[in-house]
C-alpha cells in the first residue's frame, strides 16, 4: 500500500523502507513539513514529491530511487530524487539536458522596437546550422528587482557563453557583476553601440578571465554579425 503523509507538521516522522515495512509501491508527499524529520535509507523509488519543508534537522542521506531488489542508487536529497532517477531512465530529458548546457546562448540586452533589429540578426546567426546554437533571450525592462537577478543567474549557469548588448542597459551590467565573479567557465561577449557611453563597473568585469578581451562596439548589425563570426572560429 502507498505511503500517504499528510500536509502538517510531523516531527520526528521517519519513512520506513518497503525491505522493512513488508510493503512497497508509491507514496505521495504534498506540502508536507518534513523539518526534524528521519529520511535516511528509506525507498523513495515512486515517490511524488511537491512543496515540502525541510531544515537543517532534516535528515535525507541514502535515499535509495532505485526499486527494491535492483542495484541500489542513493542520493541525499528527496526534492531531487525524481529528477535524478528521471535523467538516469527518459532519454528525452537527457537530450533536452544537453542540449540546452551544449547550444543555449544568453543574450543579454535591453532591445526596444529599434533596436530589436540587433536582437533578430544576433538570433538568426547563431541558429545558423555552422553554429547550431539555442538562442535565450532576456529582454531587460528598465528596473531589476530580485527575482529577475535569480532567473538571470539560473538562465547562465546553464548556457555555454553569454552576450550581453550593454546599451542602454546599465541594468545588464549590474547583473554581470552578479554573474560573471560566480561562473567563471562561462564566456561572456560584451557589445556595445559605438555611440552609448560606457558605465564605470564595465572595468571591474573585464578584469575576469571568463570575460572575451574587447568589447564588440558596433554601428550596424553588419558588425555584429562579423564578430560572432570572428570569436567563433578562435
Amino acid at each position: 500500500m502507498p505511503y500517504n503523509a499528510t500536509p502538517k507538521s510531523t516531527p520526528g516522522l521517519s519513512i520506513p523502507s518497503p525491505k522493512r515495512a513488508g510493503a512497497s509501491g508509491p507514496f505521495t508527499l504534498i506540502k508536507t513539513d518534513l523539518r526534524d524529520a528521519t529520511l535516511t535509507d528509506s525507498y523513495v523509488y515512486g515517490a511524488s514529491v511537491w512543496d515540502i519543508t525541510v531544515n537543517d534537522q532534516t535528515k535525507q542521506q541514502n535515499l535509495v530511487i532505485t526499486p527494491y531488489g535492483e542495484a541500489a542508487i542513493t542520493v541525499d536529497n528527496i526534492n531531487v530524487a525524481q529528477f535524478i532517477y528521471l535523467l538516469l531512465n527518459n532519454q528525452e530529458i537527457r537530450d533536452v539536458i544537453d542540449t540546452i548546457t551544449s547550444k543555449a546562448v544568453l543574450i543579454l540586452g535591453r532591445f526596444s522596437e529599434e533596436r530589436k533589429p540587433v536582437l533578430d540578426a544576433i538570433r538568426d546567426e547563431l541558429r545558423k546550422p555552422e553554429h547550431n546554437y539555442l538562442p535565450i533571450v532576456f529582454d531587460f525592462q528598465p528596473s531589476t528587482n530580485q527575482t529577475t537577478l535569480e532567473t538571470i543567474k539560473t538562465l547562465a549557469s546553464m548556457a555555454r557563453f553569454v552576450i550581453a548588448d550593454l546599451t542602454d542597459a546599465r541594468s545588464v551590467l549590474m547583473e554581470l557583476v552578479a554573474i560573471v565573479p560566480n561562473l567563471p567557465s562561462v564566456a561572456v561577449r560584451l557589445l556595445i553601440k559605438k555611440s552609448a557611453p560606457e558605465y564605470g563597473m564595465l572595468d571591474f568585469i573585464r578584469k575576469f578571465s571568463s570575460v572575451v578581451k574587447g568589447t564588440c562596439e558596433y554601428e550596424n548589425v553588419g558588425e555584429v554579425i562579423a564578430s560572432i563570426k570572428h570569436h567563433r572560429s578562435r
